[in-house]
């Protein structure tokens, strides 16, 4: 299956959304469509052999909305803002001295004799029509998208708006033309500054709503304007200024300070420090030298370096956090299903209730005007628009935060089942533990120095590739000791290394080793055996025959990990470790991360089998990992996060990534679960009570009761209030601590 996103145009609430998702669903070969509103995205994933895009573009547009590329579409970066800001100003140039004219009128102010309702009605009528007609033509896309989606038998907000406002356009002519036939009472029936009013208010909560919704997605256009236009590449000898998307694989680049890195790659020349905050939320600069990894759009701070670039264009880390945003941003939390089903048989429901409420006021007072004003009030309040925005808003705004602390979220569905969660089941490498094996203890034995002890065991084991090896020889380098090649090398697998460094015999490996030799090694054995019960690695060294001392290398905890599983069981988590490791090994680690429940020796394959087992128990499941064998485990669990470090088998299989390798971020995804559900949730509560509230009182109820009728005008504020405000309220999220 293939996915493909599109823009989709004409969309102005959720009975729209709904309507295209299921034009876009019906075409054969459609296993998956998905439409967000906060984004105005269409999202598919498609049978090639079957359909193709053009044909889901054709559905769309029979549904009265337009489909575009969405790479074309993001090329062309719409100023849907900017539009809506013109049109915003030519309805107010002309509304505003309507309201005046017309509101003086009511208040029975003295006007000007020329345009008196009372001396010449038929100018005073003109006069509003010569005013409203540029505001009604201003607000044509609402008449164009209605009536195209009401006769294709997909009825949305445009529709009502363009239904209401039409009546009370088309009912003020009828006015007018029967004032110039001599009925001048009819100048008091005129709803032109009602048609006015009602476009201009929906139009300004638009313009509202949209530059929100531009912010709420401005976390995805900072980490756009991360990468840098212009990249220096060392071309045949030469430095040259090219397009950053040029950069080649392997291609040598200069970076200066105060510039960002283009690509993803490793410094080959140089020292500098770089400013990772846009990409992990860490603000402490990282110090590059040769051979250490730097990420396109980081800023070089202080050094010119030459970098090797290793992943380009769209590979880069950054293209890479920008595609699981904008993924995470297009998706939809299941609590939204709800919505979505309500949305789309909502609009057809209003417009049965506003023509059967204004048939029983003119059926059962028999005054046309009151009729009259209920149906456009029903038509205008009763817009779906805050019910449709209340869950992806909330989802994009989060995702944008997230992604702000180096949390990178790739579906609203991740988001909402996180807070769900029952059970923690954390790997070890990696993950509870750095990953990367370090001497923690040397015991020198027979007068041996210690830094003799390190320069034997550096030098027997500098040709080995084995992971105790480099950790002896990175603190020999460390520690300043110089380290002699050896003449003769072997490898002795199980055992350990031998090997003859300028004329000196070496012994480095297990105690197993040292017996077969016939070395003896009783000063440290209870020293070496405390260890080892300690879950570390044990090296014995030895020279010319005789025993030299003990070397102990370890996998050492993360710092942030013990902090990370407290604050993990405060939440009422069950936190578990997992590991292909010795029992003793893992009873250490987990001792000092301050977790009670291990399950040991497990094979890489098996991992996923013990998520399934505490899955079927009844609980659900977060798995953190970060290695190959992690992968499976964490596609089973019913949130995988991969910790940033790892292999990129496991970041495609997580449902979330930490770029920070910080357990830490683990709790701060919980937090934002919690806070972006609490949000939505928020948002639905107020969307439904808005409109459980809004339609009854728009329908006469309160009049029943002697009570007021509520304006027109007042519904179309009200209408656009309730979208503006779930909007502010998602934004909200920007501002949490995580």
């Amino acid at each position: 299956m293939t996915e493909k996103s599109f823009a989709i145009e004409g969309m102005s609430c959720a009975s729209c959304a709904a309507h295209v998702e299921k034009a876009a669903s019906k075409v054969e070969g459609i296993s998956f469509a998905s439409v967000n509103l906060a984004t105005e995205r269409l999202t598919i994933s498609y049978d090639e052999r079957k359909t193709s895009p053009g044909q889901v573009v054709d559905a769309v547009s029979r549904a009265g909305y337009k489909a575009i590329d969405d790479e074309k579409e993001r090329r062309a970066s719409r100023p849907e803002t900017e539009r809506l800001r013109k049109r915003l100003l030519w309805s107010l140039l002309f509304t505003i001295p309507l309201l005046i004219l017309t509101m003086s009128a009511m208040a029975g102010a003295r006007m000007p004799e020329f345009i008196s309702p009372e001396n010449r009605p038929l100018t005073f009528a003109l006069l509003q029509l010569l005013l409203t007609t540029p505001v009604v033509i201003t607000g044509r896309s609402f008449y164009i998208t209605g009536t195209k989606t009401l006769f294709r038998g997909n009825p949305g907000m445009d529709t009502l708006v363009g239904l209401g406002t039409a009546a009370a356009y088309l009912y003020g002519i009828y006015a007018t033309i029967r004032i110039a036939g001599g009925e001048a009472h009819y100048v008091h029936n005129l709803y032109y500054e009602s048609a006015a009013t009602i476009i201009t208010l929906i139009t300004t909560g638009r313009f509202l709503e949209a530059r929100s919704k531009a912010s709420a997605g401005s976390a995805i256009k900072q980490l756009l304007s991360l990468a840098p236009p212009l990249a220096t590449v060392i071309r045949d000898g030469k430095e040259k200024t090219v397009p950053a998307s040029k950069v080649k694989v392997d291609e040598l680049v200069v970076v200066r300070p105060g510039e960002r890195f283009p690509a993803d790659g490793i410094v080959t020349e140089g020292t500098t420090s770089a400013d990772e905050s846009m990409l992990t939320g860490e603000s402490t600069p990282v110090e590059k030298a040769a051979g250490s990894e730097v990420t396109g759009g980081s800023i070089n701070l202080n050094g010119s370096v030459i970098c090797r670039a290793t992943r380009v264009g769209s590979e880069t880390t950054l293209a890479r956090i920008v595609r699981m945003m904008e993924d995470a941003q297009g998706s939809k939390a299941p609590i939204a299903r709800m919505a979505d089903r309500i949305s789309g048989i909502f609009v057809p429901v209003v417009m049965a209730l506003a023509l059967l409420a204004g048939t029983a006021w003119f059926i059962g007072t028999g005054d046309f005007r009151l009729a009259f004003t209920v149906l456009i009030s029903v038509l205008i309040i009763a817009c779906p628009c805050a019910l449709g925005l209340a869950t992806p808003v909330a989802v994009m705004v989060g995702t944008g935060r997230g992604a702000q602390q180096g949390i990178l979220v790739k579906s609203g569905e991740a988001l909402e089942t996180a807070r769900k969660a029952k059970v923690v089941v954390l790997d070890k490498t990696g993950t509870v533990t750095t990953g990367i094996l370090v001497v923690t203890d040397t015991i020198p034995v027979n007068g041996t120095g210690e830094m003799e002890l390190i320069a034997l065991a550096a030098a027997a084991e500098s040709r080995s590739e084995h992971p105790v090896a480099k950790a002896v020889i990175r603190l020999a380098e460390q520690e300043g000791v110089t380290i002699s090649g050896p003449d003769r090398f072997s490898a002795l697998p199980g055992y350990g290394v031998e090997a003859s460094v300028d004329g000196t015999h070496i012994l480095a490996g297990s105690r197993r080793l040292m017996n077969e030799r016939k070395v003896d090694t009783g000063e440290a054995d209870i020293a070496a055996e405390e260890l080892a019960s300690r879950g570390k690695t044990i090296m014995y060294i030895a020279a010319k025959g005789k025993f030299k001392g003990v070397i102990a290398v370890a996998d050492t905890i993360r710092p942030g990990s013990p902090g990370a599983v407290t604050e993990l069981k405060s939440m009422g988590l069950e936190v578990m470790m997992i590991t292909g490791d010795s029992i003793n090994t893992a009873r250490h680690i987990a001792g000092e991360a301050g977790i009670e429940k291990v399950v040991a020796g497990v094979l890489p394959g098996d991992k996923a089998g013990e998520i399934r087992k505490i899955h079927n128990s009844g609980k659900s499941v977060i798995m953190v990992g970060d290695g190959i064998n992690d992968a499976p485990a964490l596609a089973t669990a019913d949130v995988g996060i991969a910790i940033g470090s790892g292999t990129d088998v496991a970041i495609e299989a997580a449902d979330v990534v930490l770029i920070k390798n910080d357990l830490q971020d683990v709790v701060r995804t919980l937090r934002l679960s919690h806070y972006t559900i609490r949000n939505i949730k928020q948002n639905l509560f107020w969307a439904f009570f808005y409109n459980i509230l809004g339609i009854p009182v728009a329908m006469g109820l309160l009049h029943l009761f002697g009570g007021p009728l509520l304006n027109p005008m007042i519904a179309a504020a009200a209408m656009s209030f309730s979208s503006v405000s779930v909007v502010w309220n998602a934004l909200r999220l920007r501002k949490i601590r995580l």
